[in-house]
């Protein structure tokens, strides 16, 4: 297991330098920042919140979530990528905590006890998804909530250039994950979830054909 977390790290690694490039990644376009702020700040509550922002990569939801007076804590499996999320939260001024751990188990470091969980495009690459979000559930507060950013993607395998380190058949939401298999999974953890559609051209840079949303669930 250690071996193959290593394996997927060096893999992400490979992209920290790069991932900001797209749009929806790097925020550096701003009607595409300007879009994915409206959205998260409809996600949190509407006074400062303590979130946990899972899969964080190089920070960018997290910078935005500390912009809008929330206290951000990133854990991402990939050093390079915490390495990136330090530098961006920092020059901008804030003095959010950025650390490399597992997003499936959050290290005991993180806290275990927050208000907002939020994930982006993180749970595909999860050998058991379900697990961890009753982990996630578990680090919830009363009232607490859920937000999952998630989708099904046209292409559901890896491409040979970049082809994934981890067993295709070990991942049972590769290629992404379908709102309504999500909000089923989701529904003996939580109260209630909503599916909200992510269809917007300005959050991704361009056009999509395929399924984006967000499930916020609360606990």
């Amino acid at each position: 297991m250690m071996e193959n977390s290593a394996l997927i790290a060096s893999f992400w690694d490979a992209f920290a330098v790069s991932f900001d490039e797209e749009a929806d990644h790097g925020l550096r376009e701003p009607h595409v920042r300007a879009a994915w702020a409206e959205r998260v700040r409809s996600w949190m509550p509407s006074s400062p919140a303590d979130v946990l922002d899972l899969g964080c990569g190089t920070g960018s939801l997290s910078l935005l979530l500390a912009e809008q007076g929330h206290r951000p804590i990133g854990v991402d499996l990939a050093p390079l990528m915490v390495e990136q999320a330090r530098r961006k939260l920092t020059g901008a001024g804030f003095d959010a905590v950025m650390m490399v751990g597992d997003a499936s188990s959050p290290p005991a470091e993180a806290g275990t006890s927050f208000d907002v969980i939020l994930s982006r495009h993180l749970l595909w690459t999860l050998p058991a998804p379900e697990q961890a979000l009753r982990r996630w559930v578990d680090l919830l507060r009363p009232g607490g909530r859920l937000v999952l950013i998630e989708g099904r993607w046209a292409a559901a395998e890896p491409s040979e250039d970049h082809s994934y380190p981890a067993e295709t058949a070990a991942m049972p939401w590769m290629g992404g994950v379908e709102a309504e298999r999500l909000v089923r999974a989701l529904r003996p953890m939580v109260r209630t979830s909503r599916v909200e559609p992510l269809l917007d051209p300005a959050l991704w840079g361009r056009s999509i054909q395929d399924e984006r949303y967000a499930v916020v669930a609360f606990a």
